[in-house]
C-alpha cells in the first residue's frame, strides 16, 4: 500500500511504503468504547448534599409506650416525621421524607457514583490504530460528510515544510492548493449560534468538525487551530478523541512525513 508525498504547491513529490498500521482492520465497536471511555474522564461528578432539606427537628414517635400526648397511633394521623413545636407534635408538619412538601429528593443523584467507562490498554492502543487505518478509507472519509477532490490519494501526507507554517494564511493557501479549503469553508458556512441555555453557558455556537493536522512538532499549533473546525496535535499526543469525533471514524486527516514516521515508532508492533 503506498501514498503520494505532496508538497506546499500541491504537487506529488514522491511515493512511499505506508507502515503497516496503515493495514489495521476498521473496528467500529472497539471505537466507540474508547472514545466513550475518554470522554467519562471528563464528566463533572454532580449531587446534593446528603443533608439537603433534612435540617429539621422532625420525628416519628409510634411507641405505644410514650405518653398519648406524643404519640400519632390512633390519631387519624399518618405516621411520618413530624416538626416538633410549641403545642402538640401531631400538629407539626410532616418533613425529612421525600413525599413531604419541602423534603429531600427521593433518589438524586451522588457525587459517589464511578461515571469513568473503563477500557483495556491493548484495546484503546488497538482502537487508535484502526481509527488511523480509517483515514486511509475513502468510503468512511465520505460518509463523514468531508469534501476532498477525488484525484487526491488517502491518506494524505505533506512533506515536512508544513510544519514550518506560522500562518494561518499560510496554511489555507497550501489547502486551496492541493483542493482541501473547501472543507474548511464548509465547517464555516454551518456554524450556527445553538438554541436553548446553552448559549449562557460557554457553549454558544455549535462547531463542525473539519481537518486534523498530525505532526511531529505541533509548535506552531494556533495557526492551524484558526481555521474553523480544524485540529492539530502531535504524533505523540494523537488519541481517539481527534481521530473519531463523535464515535465515528474517517476523520479527514493530514499527516506530515515525520509525523508518519513518529507513529510508527509509536506503535511499533502493538496491531
Amino acid at each position: 500500500m503506498k501514498a503520494n508525498i505532496y508538497d506546499l504547491e500541491g504537487k506529488v513529490i514522491k511515493e512511499v511504503e505506508l507502515p503497516e498500521y496503515f493495514k489495521e482492520d476498521y473496528r467500529p465497536d472497539l471505537i466507540k468504547r474508547a472514545v466513550i471511555s475518554s470522554q467519562s474522564k471528563e464528566y463533572q461528578a454532580m449531587g446534593v448534599s446528603p443533608y439537603s432539606n433534612r435540617g429539621y427537628t422532625a420525628e416519628y414517635r409510634g411507641r405505644r409506650k410514650e405518653n398519648k400526648a406524643n404519640i400519632t397511633i390512633n390519631t387519624g394521623k399518618a405516621r411520618l416525621p413530624r416538626t416538633k413545636n410549641k403545642r402538640v407534635l401531631m400538629a407539626g408538619r410532616v418533613m425529612n421524607v421525600s413525599q413531604a412538601v419541602g423534603g429531600p429528593k427521593a433518589h438524586p443523584p451522588v457525587v459517589a457514583k464511578n461515571l469513568i467507562k473503563k477500557i483495556n490498554t491493548k484495546e484503546r492502543t488497538k482502537a487508535i490504530i484502526s481509527a488511523v487505518a480509517a483515514t486511509a478509507n475513502q468510503r468512511l472519509v465520505i460518509e463523514r460528510g468531508h469534501i476532498f477532490p477525488e484525484k487526491i490519494t488517502l491518506p494524505i501526507i505533506f512533506d515536512n515544510s508544513i510544519e514550518t507554517l506560522t500562518k494561518t494564511s499560510q496554511i489555507f493557501t497550501a489547502l486551496e492548493k492541493i483542493g482541501l479549503d473547501k472543507d474548511v469553508i464548509k465547517a464555516k458556512d454551518k456554524k450556527t449560534i445553538r438554541a436553548g441555555k446553552g448559549k449562557m453557558r460557554g457553549r454558544r455556537y455549535k462547531k463542525r468538525k473539519s481537518i486534523l493536522f498530525v505532526l511531529a512538532d505541533n509548535k506552531n499549533y494556533k495557526a492551524f487551530n484558526n481555521l474553523e473546525g480544524a485540529d492539530v496535535i502531535s504524533a505523540r499526543q494523537l488519541s481517539i478523541k481527534e481521530l473519531a469525533p463523535g464515535t465515528h471514524a474517517g476523520r479527514l486527516t493530514i499527516y506530515s512525513q515525520a509525523a508518519v514516521e513518529e507513529l510508527k515508532t509509536r506503535f511499533g508492533n502493538k496491531q
